[in-house]
């Protein structure tokens, strides 16, 4: 089965959960773990690779570049971030459906945009987004190739509009509904009762503007798609400051042996196996 068709398959048989990743080595970790999809997110190839804030700056052959190395490193679906569309919805789909991508959303902020749970967000027109996903979806050739429409409108329009908009998206063709920044669980509630039976996707992003529900609560809201864009990458730095404390501190990183991956391990998760 293609990638496309495996995320398609698992939509079908349940709630899919997917933590995201900042490179290949962490997809792996998340193969290995047994999650059945792996998410690519933006800010996580912003903030890692390139060190900069997740406002736009890395372009389209920049994040293909690295959504790529993270497709091809592991068996299971990816679905990307493709932020506005890179300037070309129709090239964006391509692109990424080249690499071995499953799918990707794109959002209705105007360019350059900000992360989602931040204040300042501004929205292109809902007919221009709705414009915008018709070209996606006319692009794709795989018609499993899953094109998720993100909107923005709860924390600029208001909780009404997100809902409008996300109907707009769908007569337009989108496959599913990305509402981000929704505030409480009444509001996840709500908006899938407006949607029943499309695939919807909830953002379990930490220190944002939505709650940390569970993923069995918002599986039995109908949400089919949950993501944890960043929780690997806090993680990893909150750890790497504590370690590199210690480091400068103490001159050795002994104390630290029993807290990190051998290479043994990093071998085996490589799948490499030196002679």
């Amino acid at each position: 089965m293609t990638k496309p068709s495996l995320l398609r398959s698992a939509l079908r048989r349940g709630c899919v959960l997917m933590p995201g990743a900042f490179n290949a080595a962490v997809a792996l970790q998340i193969e290995q773990a047994g999650f059945p999809a792996v998410y690519i997110s933006g800010a996580g190839l912003c903030n890692a690779a390139a060190g900069v804030p997740d406002i736009g700056l890395l372009s389209l052959e920049e994040v293909a570049r690295l959504a790529g190395y993270i497709a091809k490193a592991v068996k299971i679906p990816a679905l990307v971030d493709a932020d506005t569309g890179f300037g070309s919805p129709a090239r964006a789909v391509r692109t990424f459906e080249e690499l071995g991508l499953a799918g990707l959303h794109l959002e209705d902020q105007v360019f350059p945009k900000r992360c989602g749970h931040l204040a300042g967000k501004q929205l292109v027109p809902a007919r221009t987004m709705a414009a915008k996903l018709r070209t996606a979806v006319g692009a794709r050739r795989d018609k499993n190739f899953l094109v998720v429409a993100r909107t923005d409108a709860r924390s600029v329009e208001g909780f009404d509009a997100a809902i409008q908009r996300a109907r707009m998206y769908l007569e337009a063709g989108a496959d599913a509904i990305f509402p981000e920044a929704l505030e409480n669980p009444v509001e996840f509630k709500q908006f899938a009762s407006h949607f029943p039976g499309v695939p919807l996707l909830a953002n379990m992003t930490e220190f944002g503007k939505s709650p940390l529900l569970e993923a069995r609560k918002l599986a039995a809201m109908g949400y089919r798609m949950i993501i944890f864009p960043l929780t690997c990458f806090r993680a990893s730095m909150q750890t790497t400051e504590a370690c590199l404390q210690t480091l400068q501190k103490k001159g050795t990183q002994r104390a630290w042996l029993h807290r990190m991956q051998t290479r043994k391990e990093l071998y085996r998760l490589l799948r490499y196996e030196p002679s």
